[in-house]
């Protein structure tokens, strides 16, 4: 994610759009104050630099965000692994538990199949 891939507020609310596996595209939404925070550390970083960095100033991988999410698990003592992609399952089902329709998250995973989409609504009461 660089920093040309962010668009700014509209009705309250920040995009950015990601290419991401299998070379699908995904239109990510945030809040206003989301934005904000991340146009508040930007600094003087150039459009096309990316937005989180290793400390060498290069873009982070997802080896690296593995490591990061680990470690700040081991931090607040969560004892159990927890992976990036445990975010993504974490968030289809939240999604689906408020409501969102089954079609627009199959959409923001990206899943070919809504059966696959379908998986997460175990979590529905």
């Amino acid at each position: 994610m660089r920093w040309r891939d962010l668009q700014g507020v509209e009705q309250g609310r920040g995009q950015v759009t990601l290419f991401g596996k299998g070379g699908k595209t995904r239109v990510v939404v945030f809040s206003a104050q989301t934005l904000q925070v991340l146009e508040s550390i930007r600094a003087e970083a150039a459009i096309n630099d990316p937005i989180f960095q290793t400390r060498r100033g290069g873009k982070i991988n997802r080896n690296s965000v593995r490591c990061i999410i680990r470690a700040a698990c081991k931090r607040v003592g969560i004892v159990e692994r927890i992976s990036p992609h445990w975010f993504r399952h974490a968030r289809a089902s939240h999604a689906l538990e408020r409501g969102a329709p089954v079609n627009l998250v199959q959409l923001t995973l990206g899943h070919a199949s809504l059966a696959t989409t379908g998986r997460y609504l175990h979590a529905r009461p």
